[in-house]
Formats: C-alpha cells, structure tokens, sequence
C-alpha cells in the first residue's frame, strides 16, 4: 500500500540533490527531499559554531549555476548574498606569499616579486586558461546531459564536447609543461586542482584547466558558507510546493516489476510512492537499498568500479583575532616546500607549547605535540578564514587535508599535523586559540584555556556524533568515463532511478554535480510532455537574466 506519492523523491542534501529537487519544484513536479542521514554542515559547542566540512562555492561563475539562478528568478537574491573573496586565493610557503586578486595588473604584480623569471609563461598560462573557460562557458550553456547515456544524447553532447579544448588530449598531457619540474607555481596550480576536483588523483588536462581556472576568474563566498547555501536551496524547494525531510532517511527504495517506485521511510510501514527517485549515492550504495532488487542486466555487466583511498580531513579552530596576520585571506593554500636555509630557520623557531602544570584544574596532559621541522613531510592544508560578525572578536578556521588511508599520517596525528602547519606559518597562532575539533577523528575536543589545553567529551557536542565520523571521499574511477571526466552515468542501476551525486561527474567536482543535476532535471522533464511545454514557455515568467 502506497502511503503518498510524489512525482520525485530526491535522497540527499548535497548541492547536486537540492538543486534537481529545485528545478523540479519550479516545473510543477511534486517532490519530496530526504536527507538519508547526511549530517549539516555545521554542530555546536556552547555558543561556537564548527564546520564538518570545508566549502568553497567554486561552481558560482559556472553556466550551469547561473542557468538555474535564472530560471528560479534568483539572480537578484543571489548578489545580495554573495561578496567578493578578495584575494580569491592566497598561497603561503615558507618566505613566500602569493596573492591572487580579480586585477590581473595587481596578480601581474605579484609575480614579478615572487617569481619574475616565471612572469612569460604565467602570463601564456592563464591567456590559455581564459581561452579554455570561455569555449567551456559556451558548451556548458546548452541544456544537454552530461555524461550522455543514449545514442541520441551522446550524439547531442558530443556536438558540445568538440567545443571544449584538451577534451581529447591524453590524460598525461600537460599544461604546466613550460615550469620547471618541482618549481612551487606547479603546486600552486597542481594543489588548488586536487582540492576542487571529486577525484583522488589529478584529473584530465581540461579539467585542470577548468578547475585552477575557477579559483582565479571571480571567486565569491557566501558568510555562513555551505550551511547558506542549503538554507537558500532549501527555501525556493518550499516555495515551489515541494516538502523537505532532511533529518529523516530512507530505509528501502521500493521496486515495483524491476522499476523504482517509492521509498520506505525510517519509521514507515509503507513505502511514500513515486515515479522517480533522485539520489547523490553512488549506484552500489543505492542498489544495496534495494536488496539487489530491480538491477538492470546492463548494470550488472557494464557498471564502472568506484573505489576510494583518500579523504578529506577537516579541522575546526575557533581563534581570536589579534593571533592572525590582517593581511590572511578567506581561501589559502599552504604549501610545505621551503629552502634548506627556510627549514633550518623553521626548525629553530618552532618550539613546544608549555606543559600543563601539575594540579591544574581541568587539565589533562595532551598528546605531545610534534616537533617535526616544516618540510614535505607536512600536509599541504586548505584554509578558510571566516570572522564572525559583532560583537564576537573571534575568527573560525577550516583547515582542510587530502588525507590518504595508507600514508605517513593516521587519522589519530592528522588534527596535531594540521595544527603544526599552521602554527608553522602562523606563529601567533597557538598563543591565542580558543578550541580547535575534528569530526573525523573521534578524539575529544581541545578547548585552551590561556596556553594550557583541555580535554572535553564528544558528548558535550550538538549535531556532531560521540564517535568518528566518515570523510569526504576523493574517488578513483574503473574505468574512467565521459572524456575521463565520468564516473557512473546519471541512470541509476534500477530503472527509473538517477544520480547526481559526486560520482557521476567527478572531475568537475562543483560544477560536474550540477551538470548533473541538469540532465537529471531534463530527464525527468522529457517524461511529461505538458511539463515540457510548460518549460518552453516559462521565458515570459522568468528573469531575463
């Protein structure tokens, strides 16, 4: 027995999942979002608000991103959400720190004093990656779905795809090829790839020039970042008629003569009935839903193989202003590579924290901090600097780490590695933090009391669990898909169902989700021809944007 039915029921929260259900709610569609258990981007501590995950919204100059501000009448609201990353990216190596700012005669600045030897082939670099980002615009604009699965889709995209340059070179190709081997602007541009994309390695040649390309051509921020984001995706679902669940889970996908008709509901004795289900799980995770009921033959012959050995681990430091430098921006990448001569330095101005006194009250003895001099075996860490508004005089740090599973670092010493590197570039740092968390490695939280640190249960957390909680996972691919750009195509192992999550286009990381959104819209559009013609004429009803 069928408990409600719904056009759509999308199981996720992701920005791929939202914005389907999003688009759907605008063309009429009845849909239902259900979290499935993934956790909000933030938790508490008494009044300090920490991040589970770092989020920067690369995929906001994207076509695809500005299509559906345009066709949801957002554009507007979105401006007045937005402000500028000024600089977009700043890079922080031992004796070197390189600003990127939107000017290109400041960023032209910037490399005649770090690096004028370079100033020729950096300038070539990025006339080729406007080149590369103008002809992936223009491809990108066309409502196509990306990967395709039929022969008429791929026929379609593939009129598209011979627009986009290096969509066809070899995988080794390089871009960097005029920098020397180990030079530090190779890492630059190699490290801001690696944290954008979906993939655990680097991917094809395009999309590292796509992906360096949106860290450097307009970046804009939202202040409370991905918790504003969901907020904003969240209210145009309700204001379209749409119902959001995003505590709830689904405990079955209910199949129905080997198609998706529904889902069963944590706590339901019947399944909520709909005529699609869209997801952001891959394939394998959606088909163990369904008890391995209802998977195509094709699936179970053709489906690529997604595996994972690296994740993103992601640190929470509550700061007090004064302990930063003024001139640390809100996205930087800190690189462990100084001279022989910086790391002697280093080595001699690093020195361990005090030792809790005896009897303090409150304290325990930490784990002892690693007196390891700043060099490659550090971690290269992503941070975001977001200042809290009035009357809070402190500032939230999330340092991000692509960390592998069989590396030098284990999850247990990845929170004091990361603390390491930044103390190493931030030497004020330590003298004024305030509490400093992990959601990913289950130890309890660091709260400071002046220098002396202090021990404090997961229990006392809101929103987080009292264990470890999984990473992000960097994906690898067998075999690659679409332009080694793909992974599992947007038609689920069971019919009538779609993905849109990180592994359908993980090359693309932001942008390669909604990509994938899109075609899912489409799709589901295509199936009822008076929605569709209701789409066509949506234009006098929508911005011009």
């Amino acid at each position: 027995m069928i408990h409600k039915h719904y056009d759509v029921i999308v199981l996720g929260r992701s920005i791929g999942a939202l914005t389907a259900a999003a688009l759907l709610a605008r063309r009429d569609f009845t849909v239902m979002v259900v979290g499935h258990g993934e956790r909000p981007p933030t938790y508490r501590l008494d009044q300090h608000v920490l991040r589970r995950r770092a989020f920067t919204m690369l995929a906001e100059p994207s076509p695809a991103w500005r299509r559906f501000l345009v066709e949801l009448a957002q554009s507007q609201t979105w401006k007045r959400r937005i402000v500028p990353a000024l600089p977009m990216l700043q890079i922080v190596a031992p004796r070197r720190r390189v600003d990127v700012p939107p000017d290109m005669v400041l960023f032209g600045r910037e490399i005649d004093r770090e690096f004028p030897e370079l100033r020729r082939v950096v300038d070539e670099l990025y006339a080729e990656l406007a080149h590369v980002n103008g002809a992936a615009d223009d491809a990108f604009s066309n409502d196509a779905v990306w990967p395709p699965g039929t022969f008429w889709e791929r026929r379609e995209t593939a009129r598209y795809a011979a627009m986009l340059p290096y969509a066809r070179a070899e995988p080794d190709a390089d871009l960097l090829v005029e920098f020397p081997r180990g030079h530090l602007f190779r890492s630059i541009v190699t490290q801001s790839v690696l944290f954008a994309t979906d993939l655990s390695a680097l991917p094809p040649p395009f999309a590292v020039a796509r992906l360096h390309g949106a860290w450097t051509r307009g970046l804009m921020m939202l202040p409370r970042g991905e918790e504003e984001l969901e907020e904003f995706l969240v209210e145009r679902i309700l204001a379209h008629g749409g119902r959001c669940l995003l505590d709830e889970r689904a405990a079955a996908v209910h199949v129905r003569r080997g198609t998706a008709a529904g889902v069963v509901l944590d706590g339901d004795d019947h399944p909520s009935g709909s005529s699609f289900v869209i997801t952001d799980m891959d394939g394998e995770t959606l088909a163990s839903l369904s008890g391995g009921e209802g998977i195509h033959k094709r699936a179970l012959r053709e489906w690529p193989r997604i595996t994972s050995s690296v994740g993103r681990f992601v640190v929470s430091l509550i700061v007090r202003r004064e302990g930063l430098p003024e001139p640390l921006g809100p996205e930087a990448l800190l690189l462990p590579f100084p001279s022989s001569s910086a790391l002697a330095g280093r080595a001699m101005a690093s020195s361990p924290p005090p030792a809790p006194r005896a009897g303090d009250a409150g304290s325990r003895p930490s784990a002892p901090r690693s007196t390891r001099p700043a060099g490659p075996g550090r971690p290269v860490v992503h941070l975001q600097r977001c200042d809290l508004p009035p009357p809070s005089t402190d500032t939230l740090l999330v340092a991000e780490i692509l960390l592998p599973d069989r590396g030098p670092l284990s999850l247990l010493e990845a929170r004091q590695a990361v603390l390491d590197a930044l103390t190493a570039e931030l030497p004020f740092l330590e003298r004024h933090l305030v509490l400093v968390d992990s959601v990913h490695d289950g130890l309890p939280v660091w709260v400071y009391d002046g220098q002396r640190r202090r021990l404090v249960e997961r229990a006392m957390l809101k929103g987080a669990a009292a264990g470890a909680e999984p990473m992000v996972r960097q994906l690898e691919v067998d075999p690659p898909g679409y332009l080694g750009l793909a992974g599992e195509p947007i038609r689920g192992p069971i019919e009538r169902t779609l993905l849109v999550g990180r592994s359908v286009l993980p090359g693309l990381g932001q942008e390669g989700q909604l990509l994938a959104a899109w075609g899912a819209a489409r799709l589901v559009t295509r199936t009822d021809r008076r929605k569709e013609r209701m789409r066509r004429d949506m234009w006098s009803k929508v911005e011009i944007g």
